[in-house]
């Protein structure tokens, strides 16, 4: 069920949602077993590979939910998600995954915070593998702080997890500080030097370039990519899942199993779950993302729905396009709208009643629904 070792060259592109472990490290954030449960169901409906579904580590609430979201034979792989020690991948192996991540801090800063060093980093590698492959299907392994580890310390570390049999090497920025550019040279960098390493990307959002980033890797060859819905996440968030996949697979020409007319309903169903609110403002799912006001937008989207919008709403289970009439509404928008309500005016009708609007929603700082419209032409159609 997980994807091949190799990186064959292929534009097939491996989705691995991370919402219900690094999602759920929001500050504030906490899903109850029934969310979590409807959360991985969704997730597998709308077509993710793998679901790293928790942290065994956590405790026995977690591991309950766990082994709940295995027993629901799904149709993607699930792992779990462990720190570099022995006592977690055996916890994690009661929870009856197929795979399993371990993360090592590879870093000087976060080795230096642990107490550790390289020599224990690429020791301890050798040994949890080893062990992992004993208990799971796929081992995944991740250097933790990836973008601020010294070049030639994180090609010794990939090259040891892939000659130890790790079937995956996560490279995480975990503080969210790098750009484009150096994400493209870390991960050509590792290709060129072990061509045959799977390589995924786990990129955060502090700076803003989460979804750049793990687009850039993807185009730099990674195989996979560690998202979550909505950007849900520690700080700024994660790469969020329903930005990566529009710019990959609709705008990218990459190829994936998502179906990306779930993906509204996904980002509702966590967006409750979390607490989080979705922005009108999100890229891809906020509301505003379809409304248009601009009378040259309007007029342009009325005769061709392309020249100002970049995807049909319809793609990610949206509805049509919205019409905001307001402050910058044109008279061929208004003459649409109230034409929808059957109400036929002519264009001197439209200009003296978009003359009312613009003083309306100026002195207001208000839109109009085109119920209010309707209700403004006939209080002064008299006038008009």
């Amino acid at each position: 069920m997980f994807q091949s070792k190799k990186h064959n060259g292929q534009k097939r592109i491996w989705i691995v949602d991370t919402t219900l472990r690094d999602g759920e490290q929001a500050p504030g954030v906490v899903f109850k077993t029934k969310e979590k449960l409807e959360i991985a169901l969704m997730l597998a409906e709308t077509g993710v590979d793998e679901i790293e579904v928790g942290i065994p580590a956590m405790g026995d609430i977690a591991c309950k939910g766990i082994r709940k979201i295995v027993n629901l034979n799904l149709p993607c792989a699930l792992s779990s998600w462990c720190r570099a020690k022995r006592q977690d991948i055996e916890l994690a192996a009661t929870c009856n995954t197929q795979g399993v991540h371990i993360s090592f801090p590879t870093s000087s800063i976060l080795l230096k915070t642990f107490e550790k060093d390289e020599k224990w980093a690429l020791n301890s590698l050798k040994e949890l593998i080893l062990f992992a492959k004993k208990h799971f299907d796929f081992v995944s392994v991740g250097a933790q702080d990836a973008t601020r580890t010294n070049t030639k310390f994180l090609k010794k570390f990939a090259r040891l997890a892939n000659d130890c049999g790790a079937n995956r090497l996560r490279i995480a920025d975990t503080v969210g500080m790098v750009n484009p550019l150096i994400v493209h040279k870390i991960i050509g960098s590792l290709l060129k030097t072990i061509p045959d390493l799977n390589l995924e990307f786990h990129g955060h959002n502090d700076m803003g370039m989460a979804t750049g980033n793990a687009v850039t890797a993807v185009d730099a060859g990674a195989s996979s990519l560690s998202v979550t819905v909505n950007g849900l996440g520690e700080r700024a968030g994660n790469a969020p899942l329903e930005e990566i996949c529009m710019a990959l697979f609709v705008v990218g020409g990459y190829n994936s199993n998502i179906k990306m007319s779930k993906l509204e309903q996904l980002c509702q169903i966590v967006a409750k779950a979390s607490g989080r609110n979705i922005p009108s403002s999100k890229p891809i799912i906020g509301k505003d993302v379809f409304s248009h006001e601009s009378g040259i937008h309007c007029s342009g989207l009325l005769k061709n729905p392309s020249s100002y919008q970049l995807f049909d709403p319809k793609i990610i289970g949206e509805n049509n396009i919205e019409y905001i009439i307001g402050y910058h509404s044109s008279t061929t928008t208004i003459r649409h709208i109230l034409s929808k309500k059957g109400i036929i005016i002519n264009k001197n009708e439209a200009e003296k009643l978009l003359n009312i609007v613009r003083k309306r929603a100026y002195n207001q700082k208000k839109t109009f629904s085109a119920n209010k419209l309707e209700k403004l032409y006939k209080l002064t159609m008299n006038s008009i």
